[in-house]
């Protein structure tokens, strides 16, 4: 099989997956910023696997769907996984808690907020992970982003985790709060509450692998949903298994699913 693995990089869980997928008698294309050109070249290959959700990338996958080849993630998922007002109300779709969150303009947020609603945080609306994200602790604290929308979002103060999912393996770790996946996390035990959230996440999405960041208010014991992750390095796994095998027989799975559909 001829498969197409759109990614920012070679490296890491994808170069892992290309050597994976190599191994098992598949050819392997990787389009990374520097080689993707959107056009019917990429008709070429039977199967795609949307490893980036920078929007390059996901511009060509809405090109192989419309073109009826299989692509996996969906790039509409994927993309919603990227926009924080999206990612919020699929956690809510999911029917799991997630932190309030105020959006609008600089002049409008300041005229509005009150005490009361801080500390905040300040994230990018398009993007996932820690970068751009702070603490906003009071209103003067806030700064113009030069005519853009502010997403600000409620700071949870508790326990901050990291969840990977792949099939029905869990793990989880605990992480230093406004990191990303990278930092150095301790293994530690899947509570019920855990489970129950990554059940209904995968199973309102049907998403066989991930990540949930979650938040364990330390006032109140209550679990939150604070960003998810649709393809996530996993290189903080720390439990049984090789996540990149798991993720690979996943992936070769998923193709023949989206095949018989078409």
């Amino acid at each position: 099989m001829k498969i197409g693995l759109l990614t920012k990089r070679t490296t890491m869980l994808a170069g892992k997956l290309i050597e994976f997928f190599e191994t098992n008698n598949h050819e392997v294309t990787p389009y990374t910023l520097a080689d993707l050109t959107i056009d019917k070249s990429l008709l070429n290959n039977d199967y795609y696997i949307l490893k980036s959700k920078q929007l390059f990338f996901l511009y060509a996958g809405y090109f192989i769907e419309a073109n009826n080849l299989p692509i996996f993630p969906n790039p509409n998922l994927t993309y919603k996984h990227k926009n924080r007002i999206e990612a919020h109300y699929l956690i809510k779709k999911a029917e799991l808690p997630s932190p309030d969150y105020f959006f609008g303009s600089y002049k409008a947020l300041k005229q509005n907020l009150l005490n009361t609603h801080f500390p905040l945080i300040i994230k990018p609306t398009m993007g996932s992970g820690s970068r751009g994200v702070r603490i906003i602790n009071r209103i003067e604290d806030l700064k113009p982003m030069k005519g853009q929308l502010i997403y600000l979002e409620k700071y949870i103060e508790g326990t901050h985790y990291n969840v990977y999912f792949i099939g029905n393996d869990i793990c989880a770790l605990e992480k230093p709060p406004l990191s990303d996946e990278h930092a150095e996390m301790t293994k530690v035990k899947i509570s019920s509450d855990m489970k129950e959230f990554i059940s209904k996440w995968t199973n309102r999405y049907d998403i066989p692998f991930g990540h949930l960041d979650l938040v364990r208010e330390e006032s109140t014991g209550k679990l939150y949903v604070v960003d998810p992750g649709t393809f996530p390095e996993f290189d903080n796994w720390k439990c049984e298994g090789d996540p990149v095998s798991k993720i690979g027989n996943i992936l070769l799975e998923k193709y023949k699913n989206l095949k018989n559909k078409k």
